[in-house]
């Protein structure tokens, strides 16, 4: 935090992701409330980050071959305008669950474009000695986000309604903008050529790259597992709520931020953490205590157990994510960090709308509570499963991006 940039930058963020994290609990609560089905609650995790999947290539082609300040500048300023145009098909009564969702998605459209820049846009912002305690503190501040988002749109929600979380979530990039306007980073290194390549070469280029570097593919296959079988929870609190614990809008703020909490007070533990052990302990350690806690929710009859058991979640989150993100971004090159970060946010963006598209469509079959079970129980399976091979979470530990023999 010394660091001006990086200070500037952290403040706008958190700011930002607060307003995205109301709307991210508003628009499954308002779904749910308009039509009664998990399965809509699902819809919307799809919507919004199916498409960061699909414009992954050219988000990363984006972030490598231009001035990444200046993609962010324009893809916040597109996300700011989407998040007033869903404020304002509310405020006209147009209240039609599809159309909602068209919204969402074009947020995601804007997001996918924005991500791989924003990822890679941390590390220009402090020296290299600096860049593990910056990742980490990039997570804190998503997760913080996290906390306070929900917990305010509980209180808006019960209070003053879904209008107030949409025009406060659109308000909010100005923070972000701001940021971005001030902030003076290092310019990312591009390589002679690049803009030529074209998006596909460009993208075929980056998963060669990383194919021969068995640390960053570990790294992504431990964030869709986490993507795919655990984060859909924290949308899923919707249905909790309402189906389990028979409780209001304010239950659901303080459930949901229960998530962000439990990051923000692990984070400084991870951050001090950092040379000091190992980030293949983290993740080995990380990972099926993530899993035990999802299952623990599942199980929870009531909701202030619930709210413990997500406490714990949230921790397990940042160490898994957090962890391997800082590893991805150790080991790559800057040239390449574009297009490699697009495949993890690639990765990520499939499992979690995936995931969350399979949970709703089984919570209406099974009960929320089974289904939350079921999968806590096979990711908890795949997390022992690591624990027999350790060989390969040690290459999480590299240091630079020498190619594996």
């Amino acid at each position: 935090m010394r660091h001006r940039d990086f200070r500037i930058f952290f403040i706008g963020a958190i700011i930002s992701n607060s307003g995205s994290w109301l709307q991210n609990l508003a628009v499954p609560f308002v779904l749910f409330e308009l039509t009664g089905k998990a399965i809509w609650v699902g819809l919307a995790g799809f919507a919004q980050f199916i498409p960061s999947f699909f414009l992954g290539p050219v988000g990363g082609a984006l972030a490598d071959g231009n001035d990444r300040r200046k993609v962010l500048l324009a893809t916040q300023t597109a996300m700011a305008a989407a998040a007033f145009l869903l404020w304002g098909v509310w405020v006209l009564d147009w209240r039609e669950p599809a159309l909602i969702l068209v919204i969402v998605a074009l947020t995601g459209v804007f997001a996918g474009l924005n991500i791989p820049s924003w990822q890679a846009f941390v590390p220009a912002l402090v020296p290299r000695e600096d860049l593990a305690s910056a990742i980490t503190l990039n997570s804190t501040q998503f997760n913080a986000a996290r906390a306070i988002g929900p917990a305010l749109a509980g209180v808006l929600l019960a209070v003053a309604g879904p209008a107030w979380a949409f025009f406060l979530n659109g308000l909010s990039f100005v923070a972000v903008l701001v940021a971005l306007a001030m902030v003076r980073p290092v310019p990312n290194e591009r390589v002679p050529g690049h803009a030529k390549k074209g998006v596909i070469a460009g993208f075929g280029e980056g998963l060669r790259y990383i194919n021969k570097r068995t640390g960053i593919r570990v790294s992504i296959v431990c964030a869709m597992l986490v993507a795919f079988f655990g984060n859909p929870i924290t949308q899923f609190t919707v249905v909790f709520v309402s189906d389990v614990y028979d409780a209001g809008p304010r239950v659901l703020g303080v459930l949901a931020a229960a998530v962000g909490v439990g990051a923000v007070m692990v984070a400084p533990m991870l951050s001090s953490w950092d040379g000091v052990i190992g980030r293949s302990a983290l993740v080995r350690w990380g990972l099926p205590t993530y899993a035990v806690a999802v299952i623990a929710f599942g199980l929870a009859p009531n909701w202030p157990l619930g709210l413990a058991a997500l406490l714990v979640v949230g921790g397990g989150f940042l160490v898994v994510i957090a962890t391997t993100n800082t590893a991805v971004q150790m080991i790559v090159a800057d040239e390449m960090r574009g297009r490699v970060m697009s495949v993890r946010v690639m990765g990520f963006t499939l499992a979690f709308p995936v995931g969350s598209l399979a949970q709703g469509a089984l919570g209406d079959w099974w009960g929320p509570q089974l289904t939350v079970v079921i999968f806590g129980a096979i990711l908890l399976s795949v997390a022992v499963w690591l624990w027999t091979k350790p060989t390969l979470l040690d290459h999480l530990d590299a240091v630079d991006d020498t190619p594996d023999r």
